[in-house]
């Protein structure tokens, strides 16, 4: 693409340029700090403890000298936005519930398509295509068997569709032809939930790169019913949102993503749940008696490959989440490309090593972290 900007804004110059300068909030910041104060926040710049010790300088919190302190500097609004990255990662959509004739549960989901302006990173301004008004779109849950209804109402300037990752009739695909719909229209998607797993919906329409990296994409959680596997019992219960033994784990709907904001085909930031370094800034507080779940899926366009690695830990991995014993056991890292997704299950209360404190999570290319998809675990001994 043409390239319109007076500078080449590439991410392979973004970080040379400086993240503050890409952001007016950035550039206020830094300005109101003095030359000395200023000296103390670039990179891995080491100061003498008052027992004579060297260490990390004390000018920032702990979270946000990690990393060398390479994070973007200020705050998104995410009242502005309408959304909330702390908040996406437990805000499950449920739907409503009734009872068809035959006495089978429906779940009905309402979603409505948006232009809409969004921030995601300080002062970084994106015109992103929205289900529902945020990016990801909603987290919509449900159970194994149940009968689903999407009522898609089209509020863009595009035309749209949505496509969910499970087993449905051809005329169900959101596709063109089988429920694309155009400006001021409406389509209602039907078909039952299955098979359980961790999926994902996308707007289908054409050209399709454009309309997913805009960020028309969420999670679709399907929950196993615990009574059609009975030798899984135990464990299909730990996954059925509202039961006794899903209430003890700490679950987190997790969307890797990125964003080409100067339209070049390379994103200039990467972030998981949208905000570049937004857990960074606010860390996901774990409880460590509990354990956690995570439903992982990688929407990042124009690379083939996304990551997620902890540090300091170990997990199991369900690649699609469609078994209920995991695809892989121990591993730190997994690699997922585009609409690959997973459940990655672990504790920090199995071992003594695991101290309450702050635990890096983020991709392991080098260059996705630097731009925005590098966050924290802080381990608590209770969650307040």
């Amino acid at each position: 693409m043409r390239n319109w900007l007076p500078f080449n804004l590439g991410r392979r110059k973004l970080l040379g340029a400086g993240l503050a300068a890409a952001g007016g909030a950035a550039l206020a910041a830094r300005s109101a700090l003095s030359q000395d104060a200023a000296a103390q926040h670039q990179g891995h710049q080491m100061s003498a403890t008052t027992d004579g010790k060297a260490g990390t300088s004390d000018a920032a919190p702990p979270h946000m000298q990690a990393h060398g302190a390479m994070i973007t500097v200020g705050d998104v609004d995410n009242e502005r936005n309408g959304f909330d990255p702390t908040s996406m990662l437990t805000d499950w959509d449920l739907g409503t519930v009734s009872t068809l004739p035959d006495g089978r549960r429906l779940r009905t989901f309402e979603v409505e398509v948006e232009d809409k302006e969004i921030e995601i990173a300080p002062g970084v301004m994106f015109p992103a295509w929205t289900f529902n008004g945020r990016v990801p779109g909603p987290s919509l849950r449900a159970m194994e068997g149940e009968r689903l209804r999407i009522i898609l109402r089209n509020y863009g300037s595009h035309p749209h569709s949505m496509h969910f990752h499970g087993i449905h009739a051809a005329r169900m695909d959101g596709i063109p032809g089988a429920g694309v719909i155009n400006p001021g229209e409406e389509f209602v998607y039907e078909f039952d939930a299955r098979p359980f797993g961790c999926h994902l919906y996308h707007c289908h329409a054409l050209p399709l790169a454009r309309h997913i990296h805009k960020g028309m994409y969420g999670l679709f959680v399907i929950d196993p019913d615990p009574e059609l596997r009975p030798e899984f019992r135990d464990v299909a219960l730990s996954r059925l949102h509202g039961s006794p033994e899903n209430a003890r784990w700490q679950e987190l709907a997790m969307v890797m993503n990125a964003f080409d904001t100067n339209f070049d085909g390379e994103n200039e930031f990467y972030a998981c749940n949208t905000i570049a370094h937004c857990y960074a800034k606010k860390p996901i507080r774990i409880e460590k008696s509990r354990p956690v779940r995570i439903y992982l899926a990688n929407l990042t366009e124009f690379d083939p490959i996304n990551s997620f690695h902890i540090h300091g830990n170990f997990f199991d991995y369900f690649d699609q989440g469609t078994t209920l014993t995991p695809t892989l056991k121990t591993v730190d890292l997994i690699m997922q490309c585009q609409a690959q997704r997973g459940i990655l299950e672990f504790t920090f209360g199995e071992h003594a090593d695991h101290e309450p404190g702050l635990y890096m999570f983020h991709a392991h290319q080098s260059e996705f972290t630097e731009l925005g998809w590098m966050g924290m675990f802080e381990v608590v001994e209770e969650v307040a």
